[in-house]
């Protein structure tokens, strides 16, 4: 268990900047600023809990590869034994996590490595119900049956790979956020109405069960807008590490140009005592004139998706949350989801964005050191299933919408 008012390097954030030639030795240098090795006990496995916010490569949207391969090239060389570091992934209702890994290229830098992999979404894979040691703020209402998690994080160090991005939901998504995908099964959807105070609770739990928490954040290249994915990205050139999740979250929300305090989740971390949220009381090492950038990032963006999931949570539609989520009903949302992002948004806006992307001098990266003979993204692009199906799709879904706003009117 670890000590949330004392654990070695509480409220510090290390910060480097970057370039793709230097970027792996740059992890190694940013560890070691960060003091990674005092938190993850070389006795336990260490789980890298590897982030994918979508099975599509998209810029800033998922781990890096050069991320992950920065930090176990590190681990190897400071002595931590291979078969106890653990590449462990999840899905949702509408990301294919195993997909994602291929995509996002974490398959190749963990076969390169020879790493062992972990799918908390397999059959294999126990889940236990989680006795909290202290009350929560939300997950018992939510959950009333009991917080179920997967056995496999109990007694195990966690180092979370989050990247520099914002989030439709909770305006930034970083540490803080990566343990909501791990922790919570495939009905984690029912918290997003209390998401910022679930986030929270997931961080007591973490600090219960894991025997040392690290997090290394990418923002080579960073997302603003309404992520995780459909976002505008920005070459940054930046990397951050800290012992402290609610510091890392807090330090991205400052350099994006949000006051960190003013997001539920950090400022309710910081109340509980959970770690560092102010930035006037945060330590910064390493390349101290970037900890001061301001990238005057937008962070209150919806795209069509997110705005009716949010109408859902929070507004006309909230009489019929459970209606919609919680009952045979709700592969509707998970369709909905699916066909805006992967058959509309990708083909007809993001993939001319991933295309750019691919131009710059990360993309090139991307594709000479870790792409070998896979094209990016096969099969996705192509704008035929949507003009193929979206009128009959686009129907269902306007006939089913203008259902529950007469439901709604009559209720009303």
């Amino acid at each position: 268990m670890i000590d949330p008012k004392n654990f070695p390097g509480r409220g510090q954030v290390a910060i480097l900047r970057t370039r793709p030639e230097t970027v792996l030795d740059d992890y190694a240098r940013l560890l070691q600023l960060a003091r990674y090795a005092d938190n993850l006990p070389k006795d336990q496995d260490t789980l890298l809990k590897i982030n994918i916010s979508w099975q599509i490569w998209y810029p800033s949207c998922s781990t890096t590869p050069w991320q992950l391969e920065g930090v176990v090239r590190t681990l190897l060389a400071d002595g931590y034994a291979r078969d106890r570091i653990i590449a462990t992934h999840n899905d949702t209702v509408v990301v294919s996590g195993r997909e994602g890994q291929v995509n996002n290229r974490h398959q190749f830098v963990q076969d390169k490595y020879g790493l062992k992999t972990a799918e908390t979404y397999s059959q294999a894979v126990e889940w236990v119900t989680y006795e909290p040691k202290q009350p929560f703020l939300v997950l018992d209402q939510v959950y009333q049956e009991g917080v179920r998690i997967p056995k496999l994080l109990y007694d195990n160090n966690v180092l979370h790979l989050p990247t520099v991005k914002t989030h439709v939901f909770t305006h930034v998504t970083g540490a803080m956020k990566n343990a909501f995908g791990g922790l919570l099964d495939q009905k984690r959807h029912w918290t997003h109405s209390v998401i910022d105070d679930t986030l929270v609770d997931l961080l007591q739990i973490q600090q219960d069960i894991h025997t040392g928490i690290f997090c290394v954040m990418d923002g080579t290249i960073a997302g603003e807008g309404p992520g995780p994915r459909a976002m505008r990205w920005h070459v940054k050139n930046v990397i951050l590490a800290s012992s402290d999740p609610v510091a890392m979250d807090a330090a991205s929300a400052k350099i994006m140009g949000l006051d960190p305090m003013s997001l539920r989740f950090i400022r309710r971390a910081h109340a509980r005592g959970l770690g560092v949220g102010d930035p006037r009381a945060i330590k910064f090492v390493g390349d101290m004139d970037a900890a001061e950038e301001n990238w005057h990032f937008s962070a209150y963006e919806n795209t069509l998706a997110s705005w009716g999931q949010h109408q859902i949570y929070h507004g006309a539609l909230k009489p019929f949350e459970h209606l919609l989520l919680r009952t045979p009903l709700v592969p509707w949302s998970f369709a909905a989801s699916n066909i805006y992002h992967n058959w509309y948004w990708y083909p007809f806006i993001g993939k001319k964005r991933a295309d750019a992307a691919l131009k710059t001098e990360w993309g090139k990266l991307l594709q000479r050191d870790y792409s070998a003979d896979r094209r990016i993204n096969p099969g996705y692009g192509a704008r035929a299933p949507f003009v193929a199906a979206g009128a009959g799709t686009a129907a269902a879904l306007l006939a089913f919408g203008l259902g529950l706003y007469l439901a709604l009117e009559r209720k009303t």
